[in-house]
């Protein structure tokens, strides 16, 4: 069983379907054909994200029979995907959805048409002027990282030959002025808070400078800053896609699916000719094209205002999901744990993130509308987590902690004090709080050093800390205010919120000796 053998019309249909492989059921020579004549929608960046998510929800759109073009994906940055994960296959490639119960679902994604290497040294490169001068094209897209919407003095100072992905965008954007004016929407799907903001403003640094440098007329910013012909709006995805998976292969192995060898290029990409994703996941795009867009609702898209992307994205980041990740990080690095599926097996921790959002954090919660608080809660905790095909580990998810505590306990803990709630209502997010202190030591509850992930501010807060012992009887915890007093690290001097004192008790508690963490945590969650 070969991805290339659906192409070439030898192979047993049945057979495939019959082992629980999902094929296109719409005609991909015929959408081939139509997409390099007419078409739609350019996507920047080749990865596994991008495999997994809008390219998979485009073949069901095509599936319904109510749409015709497909997607060309573009590489920015890693041409070896383009080599080693594409072409090989026709641009066909192998979803697999990883279920919370342990099976899979399988699916063959027909709807990339062409993947393009987006760089001058390339043929792709007239490809892909010639697509961005055709008045079809509705939409680019990205999936790129936040890192990949950077940019700096140096290759601002290229001009027209840009190495950064935002000034090739520019440099594209630029021939689209040229052939009339021509509308298009720049669609961010990363995940990142108000990803159009992202790429606008990469995009507006190299056309400013090239207008100030009289490489480009001031008529082309003027055509960026026309709303009825160009757009950046918001949109909030959630999805996790992992590298792919051992357990995967083995399973495709045994349904005699060959394309599951790994691929690691140069540049450290992993990728392979199937892509293994959680089965969960959110898109939400603000409507706001000037030229038509691909019917992404068809596959599951939701297309709503700006206002109600952000509260999308408010209601993930502080309540539904960042928080709950970030508490049972911390606490999962003290007890030991490496994986996130085996932490939702604890009735502890699995009780104490189920708290902090149901009971604490939902109280200042903006329903979007869109999606439902408490059900997308019911999916974090009931399916995404405890997914045994995601290898995810807290070590992972704690690095960076310092930059994540004011906007994933912070802004629930400013909404209680602007509304006057009853602060005695936080427990549990007080505790998190209070397990930071005891994290930064490096000794888990059984006494055996770790090291605290990867954190800019990590030295810094550990020098406040390093006056206390744990398993010290007396010692003075006045080093604590210097830590809960930090605006910068919390959102919010926590003391003049009414928990810094709260905090510092739990704190004492934790600092007990070996099993205080367990302990400690045991107390509140069960008294919650």
């Amino acid at each position: 069983m070969k991805l290339t053998d659906i192409l070439s019309g030898q192979f047993d249909a049945a057979e495939w379907e019959r082992k629980g492989y999902q094929l296109p059921k719409f005609d991909r020579a015929q959408i081939v054909k139509k997409t390099h004549e007419q078409p739609t929608w350019v996507h920047f960046g080749g990865g596994n994200i991008f495999r997994a998510f809008p390219a998979a929800i485009l073949n069901d759109a095509l599936n319904t029979g109510k749409y015709d073009r497909g997607v060309i994906v573009a590489e920015t940055f890693d041409y070896e995907v383009i080599d080693k994960a594409y072409a090989p296959y026709d641009n066909l490639s192998l979803l697999v959805s990883l279920q919370s119960s342990g099976t899979i679902e399988k699916k063959v994604i027909g709807s990339v048409t062409e993947a393009l290497k987006a760089d001058y040294q390339f043929d792709d490169w007239k490809r892909l002027v010639e697509i961005f001068r055709n008045p079809s094209l509705q939409m680019i897209s990205f999936t790129i990282t936040e890192k990949g919407y950077s940019y700096n003095d140096a290759d601002l100072a290229r001009g027209l030959q840009p190495v950064f992905a935002m000034g090739k965008v520019c440099a594209l954007l630029y021939e689209r002025f040229q052939a009339g004016q021509l509308p298009l929407t720049v669609q961010s799907m990363d995940n990142c808070s108000h990803n159009g903001d992202k790429v606008k403003a990469g995009v507006f640094a190299y056309a400013e400078k090239w207008v100030a440098e009289g490489l480009v007329p001031t008529a082309f910013l003027d055509y960026l800053h026309d709303e009825t012909k160009i757009t950046f709006p918001w949109s909030m995805i959630d999805k996790i896609t992992p590298r792919p998976h051992e357990k995967v292969k083995e399973l495709l192995a045994a349904d005699g699916f060959e394309d599951n060898e790994y691929i690691e290029t140069e540049k450290h990409t992993f990728t392979a000719p199937f892509v293994n994703a959680e089965e969960v996941q959110y898109l939400v795009i603000e409507d706001n094209y000037t030229n038509g867009r691909p019917p992404l609702d068809l596959g599951g898209a939701l297309y709503t205002t700006r206002e109600t992307v952000d509260k999308v994205e408010t209601m993930k980041v502080t309540t539904c999901l960042n928080p709950l990740h970030t508490a049972m990080s911390i606490y999962g690095c003290m007890l030991g744990y490496t994986l996130i599926s085996a932490e939702m097996a604890d009735d502890d921790l699995r009780s104490f993130i189920q708290k902090i959002g149901y009971i604490e954090a939902m109280p200042v919660v903006t329903d979007p509308g869109v999606l439902n608080p408490y059900e997308f809660i019911g999916a974090v905790i009931n399916r995404r987590l405890p997914n045994p095909f995601m290898p995810d580990a807290p070590q992972r998810i704690a690095m960076d902690t310092s930059q994540k505590l004011p906007i994933r306990f912070g802004e629930t803990i400013k909404k209680y004090v602007a509304r006057g709630l009853d602060m005695s209502n936080l427990v549990l997010i007080p505790l998190t709080l209070a397990g930071y202190a005891r994290y930064l030591k490096g000794i888990k509850d059984d006494g055996e050093p770790f090291s605290p992930s990867p954190d800019p501010m990590l030295e810094e807060m550990q020098a406040i800390v390093a006056p206390l012992e744990v398993g010290k009887a007396e010692q003075d915890y006045s080093c604590l205010h210097a830590l809960y007093s930090r605006k910068d690290v919390f959102g919010l001097d926590l003391y003049e919120a009414g928990l810094g004192e709260q905090i510092e008790g739990m704190v004492k508690e934790l600092f007990a000796g070996k099993g205080a963490v367990r302990a400690t945590l045991h107390k509140y969650v069960t008294a919650r």
